[in-house]
């Protein structure tokens, strides 16, 4: 499903990716762990299309199409999701009109009409009551006033809503508690399938033993330095980073 080959990208002439190579196949979970400043939240940004980084060398492919020219709203209708590690707040538009508006974007993207409005709201409602969302909640005005878990969980109720081939999850446990942890990753498995794949980019150990990856992956300086199962993790949680050091790349 994504294929990424020997991808280096900067930032202001700032070299940040190194040479990074990662396959996710569909039905895959794969963690991105890594230290401050490794490049991890770069990388999201690099698959999602963000104009601020340019890719100086390699590539980044979803089903096989190269997606170099793509900008981020065509990567988003190709399938492509990106959970934020700081939401945005918009003033006056609510959770569900804001799901219709991007739902109703895709479908044109891909030359359907506009979901009929009794679909919809059939559609909200299953989800809503997937993820355990009290319906007041989708009234509200999106992020506005939310805390740092109802944030977390909105971007799962998104997730949710438009199905994508590929979720990249960015530090979506920064800031939460055990508690909000747990909807948030309850919210992720439920959505799961053998259709799409997950992407979880995460410091620490702990959402993974709620969202249990197939595959760890740890970036250092710019570089997947080592690659393993969910055993991976917990080492590093015992460890720290700095053995990984003079590591090769695997």
């Amino acid at each position: 499903m994504l294929k990424i080959n020997d991808l280096h990208a900067s930032i202001e002439d700032k070299e940040i990716l190194k040479g990074i190579n990662l396959s996710v196949n569909a039905g895959e979970v794969h963690a991105i762990m890594g230290p401050n400043g490794s490049g991890k939240s770069t990388l999201a940004s690099v698959i999602a299309g963000k104009e601020e980084f340019e890719v100086t060398k390699g590539s980044v492919a979803l089903d096989g199409e190269n997606l170099e020219d793509a900008a981020p709203e065509e990567r988003a209708h190709k399938g492509v999701f990106l959970s934020f590690q700081y939401p945005v707040e918009i003033p006056g538009v609510s959770v569900t009109n804001f799901m219709k508006t991007a739902i109703n974007e895709s479908r044109k993207a891909r030359g359907e009409a506009d979901m009929p409005a009794n679909e919809m709201l059939k559609l909200i409602r299953e989800k809503a009551e997937l993820l355990e969302i009290d319906r007041k909640f989708l009234s509200r005005s999106l992020n506005e006033g939310f805390s740092g878990g109802e944030k977390k969980r909105n971007e799962i109720f998104q997730m949710a809503m438009l199905e994508p081939k590929l979720a990249i999850l960015d530090e979506t446990d920064s800031g939460l508690d055990i508690d909000a942890l747990r909807i948030v990753a309850n919210g992720v498995n439920k959505l799961k399938s053998k259709d799409n794949a997950v992407v979880v980019i995460t410091h620490y150990q702990r959402l993974l033993e709620y969202i249990v990856p197939d595959f760890v992956h740890v970036l250092y300086n710019g570089k997947i330095v080592k690659s393993g199962g969910k055993e991976l993790a917990l080492e590093l949680e015992a460890k720290g980073y700095d053995w990984l050091k003079n590591e090769a790349v695997v």
